[in-house]
């Protein structure tokens, strides 16, 4: 049987993709090149780090708005570094940074207006 080896990418709609990719470049260091986004190899990613596919109900409100139907996580080196630069980048934080033994956790709403979650490993 055919099987899944792993996520190949995230694609999504933007009002502006040449903006917002700039903002991620800006803000986060995002690779990114228009038009065609960014490549994130696995090799740079901390030891440990995954990732993960998992739908969630319907009724969740854990991506925030009803009508975000979906959210990205983003591993990064410097959970309170990140959130530094995209609030100053004028992003709107969302909630409290959450600890747990696998990482720490914060969530940011992006000049897009998702909803979107940076994970320290």
């Amino acid at each position: 049987m055919a099987k899944v080896l792993g996520l190949g990418g995230i694609f999504f709609r933007s009002r502006d993709p040449k903006a917002l990719g700039e903002w991620y470049q800006k803000w986060l260091g995002v690779p990114f090149a228009h038009p065609h986004g960014a490549s994130l190899l696995p090799a740079s990613m901390p030891e440990g780090s995954l990732t993960v596919w998992a739908p969630f109900a319907k009724d969740t409100d854990y991506f925030g708005a009803a009508t975000q139907t979906f959210m990205f996580n983003l591993i990064v080196d410097d959970l309170d570094g990140a959130l530094s630069q995209v609030k100053e980048g004028g992003a709107k934080l969302a909630g409290d940074i959450e600890e747990y033994e696998y990482g720490r956790f914060a969530w940011f709403i992006d000049p897009d207006g998702n909803k979107v979650e940076l994970w320290q490993p």
